[in-house]
């Protein structure tokens, strides 16, 4: 763990000494930080962390799991793929291997991500649980309280950035009647395989990216699932003519309108994948870049679950009801006999249980300004990972904290040296 004094030592131990006076903290141990405290050791605070180093910048990273980019390790199913070619998804400083593939595996950037922090000397403290943050104006310092099997321990440090990003927490609907139900209820960050679910019918919940997949891959193991989408949904290919859909729409971007853009994906998606309407699901009245842009409404890319709706191997069903026992009664009036339920209906942010500050984060956990400039806020806290725009935006924010923190942190150490330097040419 990356900690010392402050550059300034009378003044950091004066405002550390104001601190211990407000509150009863010698019941905890103290650690004081001289850099900042990151919290989150998954791909944002990693990028966080490895600009710093490079700035010679010390830092602490915290994490409640016990190991880094725990969603990625402890929370995905064993088929996952990033969706997007691996140029988009690299972290700052250190490309992908060249013999990945051009849609790493789980596996694959699990590897990639564990290299990475070895490369940077990033040593995150595992098993800390975050329960308090809060800026002290008394001393100008920001206070982070944590959880360890051994204790309890508060972090006093200048900068605080939090990386936990949007996907800290799972989402679970309240559904009449799901308490009743008798067979298996999972999040889909429980689900591994369809191996267990051969033979069952299962009913997914949620038609995003993951709702697609883990149907998908129930097929692939003899079950017979039912996909709820109860809203409308834009699905492209994730490749047209061998390029990725992303990529061409970056390009696309580049020359023309945002607007021109999305009515060009969805005539390519249109000649390609046909009119899926007919199979009960309906596009959105706006394109797919204008809602990720506005909303954060990632569109699905297709990897092979629209050919098992064609087919009939996966059943496109309304909304849901109520459940009962070995049955789910839907908004159409419809009664499905279900073994299992998988409810894939995403995650969010956990950032408003444990972090106190006023200006930054919304009630809902993230950014208040939209990207790019949502990163900032006042006191010395930071956001990244709340983009919307995944790997590719988690990397454009850390740059920037890691560039704005190293600024004000190297010209302070050089002021202070400065200082030093002259007071020993005068004892001379």
């Amino acid at each position: 763990m990356h900690c010392a004094c402050y550059n300034n030592l009378d003044h950091w131990q004066t405002m550390v000494y104001h601190a211990l006076e407000h509150e009863e903290l010698f019941s905890r141990r103290c650690m004081l930080v001289n850099g900042p405290v990151i919290v989150g050791a998954g791909p944002s605070g990693l990028a966080v962390g490895a600009g710093l180093h490079q700035q010679g910048v010390p830092f602490v990273i915290l994490d409640r799991a016990n190991c880094i980019a725990s969603l990625w390790q402890n929370k995905t199913y064993d088929r996952l793929k990033l969706h997007l070619p691996k140029q988009f998804c690299q972290l700052p400083y250190f490309p992908f291997p060249p013999n990945f593939h051009e849609y790493p595996s789980k596996n694959q950037f699990i590897d990639y991500l564990e290299s990475y922090a070895r490369k940077f000397e990033i040593s995150p403290r595992f098993n800390e649980s975050v329960q308090y943050a809060k800026y002290d104006e008394t001393c100008g310092l920001w206070r982070v309280r944590t959880v360890t099997d051994s204790g309890e321990v508060e972090y006093i440090c200048r900068w605080l950035v939090v990386a936990t990003g949007e996907n800290a927490e799972k989402v679970v609907p309240d559904f009449e009647g799901l308490d009743e139900f008798e067979g298996t209820v999972m999040h889909a960050c429980d689900y591994r395989s369809g191996e267990a679910f051969e033979g069952k019918r299962v009913l997914v919940v949620g038609c995003g990216n993951s709702g697609m997949e883990v149907s998908l891959d129930l097929c692939h193991h003899n079950a017979f699932p039912s996909m709820v989408v109860r809203s409308s949904v834009h699905i492209l290919p994730r490749e047209i003519g061998g390029k990725s859909t992303f990529e061409l729409a970056t390009a696309l971007m580049k020359w023309l309108p945002l607007k021109i853009v999305d009515k060009i994906l969805l005539v390519l998606a249109r000649c390609t994948l046909g009119n899926l309407e007919n199979y009960g699901i309906k596009r959105p009245s706006k394109g797919p870049l204008h809602l990720k842009n506005t909303k954060g409404k990632t569109p699905v890319l297709d990897i092979g679950a629209l050919q098992k709706i064609k087919s009939g191997k996966i059943q496109i069903v309304p909304g849901i009801k109520r459940f009962s026992p070995g049955r789910v009664e839907l908004v159409n009036g419809a009664n499905l006999e279900i073994d299992s339920v998988i409810l894939a209906t995403g995650y969010c942010s956990n950032v408003p249980s444990w972090l106190k500050e006023d200006g930054l984060f919304s009630e809902e956990g993230t950014p208040i300004l939209p990207f790019p400039e949502g990163w900032k806020g006042k006191a010395g806290v930071y956001a990244v990972g709340f983009t919307g725009r995944g790997l590719s935006g988690a990397s454009f924010d850390a740059i920037r904290v890691a560039e704005d923190i190293g600024k004000i942190w190297n010209q302070e150490t050089k002021q202070t040296n400065h200082y030093v330097t002259f007071l020993r040419s005068k004892m001379q």
